[in-house]
């Protein structure tokens, strides 16, 4: 469109967004040198910062029966071809209008404005934090973590996870931040070899999507793997939590192949949205990843502490080793333990980091002595009762 066409240098800007397209050509009327863009679901307008102000505006929308709107900055460090777009989809979020019945065809659009915005961008960051065998104190290998850098909208991977998944994108988005990961990861290695350091084993997240999509079969991934100079048994891959999984077959048979190649792979936020114990015991994975909302607070939650037993059990039944993140206390530690899962994630073990760091050295974790100030209840009898049933049926929790 030419209304986003680069042109010269503008003065500081703002744009309104409303649905009210009749307020919104009455307040372009009222300012000298606006652009006013009508769309199908409403109207975004530009202007000089000097002029389209808060009090110009609030006067106009008491005349015109108080539309809502949204009215923000425009970013002038931003790319031409990207400041309207990012301050269009701001602007909408701000209106609050993107949340209502009825408009969801708005906010997936600014859902694939995001994305774009994403895809666009070469600031984002990899962070690793380090997972930790609660049995030794050692590191087993790093999460990788990708962290958007988006200028004025600012978003988690989850939120843009999400996006993708909204907009049917989210096997280009995995492409995306593999091949990022993957870049990183191998440049980190290259320079622990070169300090005789050990090779670097990091866990990267993937939807299940993708792990269906042929640009993502397993020999396609290692030798992507391979071409960013690393080794599939450096690799974990994770199934995360966001996308059901509507037929299990063929994503069993992606996991043998992935397996067979050397690759680690782990069902992500078991005991939280669709990862059931059939559908584990179904893809028979190296690692289960504890959901972080069981574990916070397990000390003194006495179904919590249940449940994971029954995910131990469980997991030495089909050869799988329990991780449990969000480990932020050394009661909830203790627990972990004496319950018997054997990797641990947390600030407690480590803060994510750009660069690769040594997890944090817990007192008495290793020697089999990390119990807290005051011993951590086990489970009732009842509880583990239950648990055990729990496991031996592999029902869903």
């Amino acid at each position: 469109m030419r209304f986003f066409a680069p042109q010269q240098r503008q003065p500081d800007e703002r744009l309104l967004w409303s649905r009210d397209i009749r307020f919104a050509n009455r307040l372009a009327r009222s300012i000298v040198g606006a652009r006013l863009l009508e769309l199908d679901s409403g109207a975004c307008l530009i202007g000089p910062r000097d002029a389209l102000t808060d009090t110009l505006v609030a006067e106009v929308a008491s005349g015109a029966r108080s539309p809502e709107y949204g009215l923000v900055p425009v970013d002038p460090t931003l790319p031409k071809s990207d400041r309207y777009l990012v301050a269009l989809s701001a602007a909408v979020q701000v209106s609050g209008i993107a949340d209502r019945i009825g408009m969801a065809q708005t906010a997936q659009v600014v859902q694939t404005k995001l994305l774009d915005l994403f895809f666009h961008l070469n600031s984002h960051h990899v962070h690793f934090q380090p997972i930790v065998s609660l049995r030794t104190g050692e590191l087993h290998e790093y999460e990788c973590l990708f962290r958007p850098e988006m200028p004025q909208v600012p978003q988690s991977i989850t939120s843009i996870v999400q996006a993708a998944i909204d907009t049917h994108r989210s096997v280009e988005l995995d492409l995306f931040t593999v091949r990022r990961i993957l870049e990183r990861s191998a440049a980190i290695s290259a320079e622990l070899a070169q300090t005789g350091g050990p090779p670097l084993r990091v866990a990267i997240n993937l939807t299940p999507a993708s792990l269906l999509d042929d640009r993502f079969m397993a020999p396609k991934i290692a030798e992507m793997v391979r071409i960013a100079g690393l080794m599939p048994r450096q690799i974990t891959l994770e199934c995360t939590e966001q996308q059901a999984v509507p037929d299990v077959v063929p994503l069993r048979r992606q996991v043998k192949a992935l397996r067979r190649l050397g690759f680690g792979f782990a069902v992500d936020d078991a005991g939280a949205g669709y990862a059931s114990f059939r559908l584990i015991a179904a893809l028979h994975p190296s690692i289960i990843k504890i959901d972080r909302e069981i574990v916070v607070g397990i000390s003194r939650d006495d179904a919590k502490q249940a449940l994971v037993e029954a995910f131990v059990s469980f997991g030495s039944r089909i050869g799988a080793r329990l991780l449990a993140e969000g480990i932020e206390t050394r009661r909830d530690l203790a627990m972990l333990v004496s319950l018997g899962v054997e990797l641990g994630q947390g600030y407690l073990l480590g803060r994510p980091r750009l660069h690769p760091e040594p997890p944090r050295k817990v007192r008495g974790l290793g020697s089999g002595d990390v119990a807290a100030p005051t011993a951590a209840p086990r489970p009732s009898r009842s509880a583990r009762a239950g648990a055990s049933r729990l496991a031996r049926g592999h029902s869903a929790p």
